[in-house]
């Protein structure tokens, strides 16, 4: 199942397992979500209940969109008629995967972390696919599409434009950075870099966002 495939993925990247599944976790109708996440228009949503002695998350995914990655998977050809549902199916799995993690280390995590985190992993697990379904290109497309092409949807964002256009901003330096020492390389991923993602996943968004600045700032 591709949501599976997808949190293995992101999992190899960063070195890191949860005991939970994507799937058991996941929302298909949003009649089954609480009250005040059924309004939504999104594709793509996780929704965290925090009670007490216990925190409840769902993952919310469009079922018209995993149809279509079934029938068009990104992980057998990526290409312009399924990422952009590949993104979007890809962001709930970095979410949820990320926040299980942290949670599991008892971490506590931010908007701004989720978000900057996974316009991080769009990149990295975009690169390793196409590295992989085309081993001779470097795919130098991908920048451009992820943060010149994509626009925020005030809709969406509910008030929290800022935050999605702080978050994008930052994972676009990040992510330059990344690309000028991966085509340099022109391996699939070499271990200098998988080290340095794998460091910076496990940062807070505090942190996070002063590593990019400083290496912005060493260029």
């Amino acid at each position: 199942m591709i949501l599976r495939q997808l949190q293995e993925l992101i999992g190899g990247i960063y070195d890191v397992s949860v005991t939970h599944d994507v799937y058991d976790f996941l929302v298909t109708n949003r009649d089954h979500l609480p009250e005040a996440a059924r309004d939504s228009s999104s594709d793509e949503e996780l929704i965290v209940a925090q009670e007490p002695d216990a925190v409840g998350v769902s993952l919310y995914l469009d079922p018209a969109l995993l149809e279509r990655l079934q029938k068009s998977s990104p992980l057998v050809r990526l290409n312009e008629s399924n990422v952009a549902d590949y993104w979007t199916a890809l962001e709930g799995v970095s979410h949820f995967q990320y926040f299980a993690w942290n949670a599991g280390h008892d971490k506590p995590v931010t908007l701004l972390e989720l978000e900057l985190q996974a316009e991080i992993d769009k990149y990295v697990a975009s690169y390793l696919l196409l590295k992989r379904q085309f081993p001779e290109r470097f795919p130098v497309e991908l920048l451009h599409i992820l943060f010149e092409r994509t626009r925020i949807d005030p809709r969406l964002a509910r008030g929290r434009e800022n935050l999605y256009r702080a978050a994008t901003r930052h994972a676009e330096k990040f992510c330059r950075r990344l690309a000028d020492t991966l085509k340099e390389s022109r391996r699939e991923m070499e271990d200098g870099v998988l080290a340095e993602l794998r460091r910076f996943y496990r940062l807070t968004d505090a942190r996070k966002v002063a590593h990019i600045e400083r290496l912005a700032e060493a260029v």
